[in-house]
């Protein structure tokens, strides 16, 4: 019987079903859940944000769980997003302990000391917040290299001024489906080769900084309504770079195997999916050719496949998201 209930609460966490996964276990009595259900609750928890209970309910496995660096992690998630900080850093430095080297650990770890850093400096950094990049790391480029002139193939440097605490939501189902290592120029060249297009500066200088994820903001306002009455369209989350995650540009859910295997026109790369598999987001090279700057558009697929403009490039498209809640909690 648990192995069927198991095997459903992996099934619903791979398809973001958080709140299945709390209610079917909450409905089983505290005294009877175990060590692996308590760890299904947290999780779920943790990825509603509902960091509090979550802790709360890590807490009552703490002794079954301090040799496993999963139960370490994921209440280090819960107290880095309660804000505390110490105990976090405690925790992500144990789970580096009982697994060396968990990249997603270092990354926490590496959060935890700018956070701090931010906090017992005050407002004599409010100055360096405000020109923070995407990413919250500042930019240290002279105004001689900002004013160099671009030899010929070299791409621009640009500047992506937003801060990566506002912009990214890195739970931990982030971290599972889409969060990569930052590329480097040779991994770069090897997804484009494979994708048979140049991608934009500005995706690659976000990717450097914090390839793919789950944006704070997932939805995109359109102008006008388009078939069915929509107003918005919803986004599960950005592709990084590279192919290691499922949910990445060259991973088993990428772009090329979505676009054949759902029968989407072929102009461009796919680096957005959707919930339900609604439709997905699309760079479009159709009026830039291969190499040129993309628009970026939304394939619908419920609507046989209707094409509609979003932004004229990808740094309009990132800086219209919106939240949930300009539009209240439904799709």
């Amino acid at each position: 019987m648990q192995d069927e209930l198991l095997t459903k609460l992996d099934q619903w966490h791979e398809e973001d079903q958080f709140e299945e996964i709390v209610e079917a276990i909450t409905e089983i009595p505290a005294q009877d859940r175990d060590y692996v259900l308590v760890s299904h609750l947290g999780r779920a928890l943790n990825n509603l944000e509902r960091y509090d209970e979550a802790a709360e309910q890590f807490l009552i496995v703490a002794e079954e769980g301090k040799d496993d660096p999963l139960w370490h992690y994921r209440i280090g998630t819960a107290y880095y997003y309660l804000d505390r900080y110490d105990d976090a850093r405690r925790e992500f430095e144990i789970v580096n302990q009982l697994a060396p080297v968990d990249e997603d650990a270092l990354e926490f770890l590496q959060w935890i000391d700018s956070k701090t850093e931010q906090d017992s400096a005050g407002e004599s950094e409010e100055q360096e917040e405000s020109a923070a990049e995407l990413n919250a790391e500042p930019d240290t480029e002279s105004n001689t290299e900002k004013n160099a002139k671009v030899e010929s193939g070299s791409r621009p440097r640009v500047n992506t001024d937003s801060d990566s605490a506002k912009f990214w939501d890195d739970r931990e189902e982030a971290f599972e489906k889409y969060i990569l290592d930052p590329p480097t120029d040779e991994q770069i060249a090897a997804v484009e080769e494979r994708l048979v297009f140049r991608l934009p500066a500005f995706y690659i200088e976000m990717m450097k900084l914090h390839n793919g994820g789950i944006p704070q903001n997932r939805r995109f306002p359109l102008q006008g309504t388009v078939s069915g009455g929509k107003d918005h369209i919803t986004i599960s989350g950005i592709l990084g770079i590279g192919q290691e995650k499922k949910h990445s540009l060259c991973g088993e859910s990428g772009s090329w195997p979505t676009i054949e295997n759902g029968g989407y026109p072929e102009f461009g790369v796919m680096f957005c999916d959707t919930p339900a598999d609604s439709g997905i987001v699309m760079l479009d090279y159709r009026p830039s050719g291969n190499d040129g700057e993309p628009e970026v558009v939304y394939v619908d697929k419920e609507s046989n496949y209707k094409v509609t403009k979003l932004a004229d490039n990808f740094e309009a498209f990132i800086r219209g998201l919106v939240h949930e809640d300009s539009y209240g909690a439904g799709e």
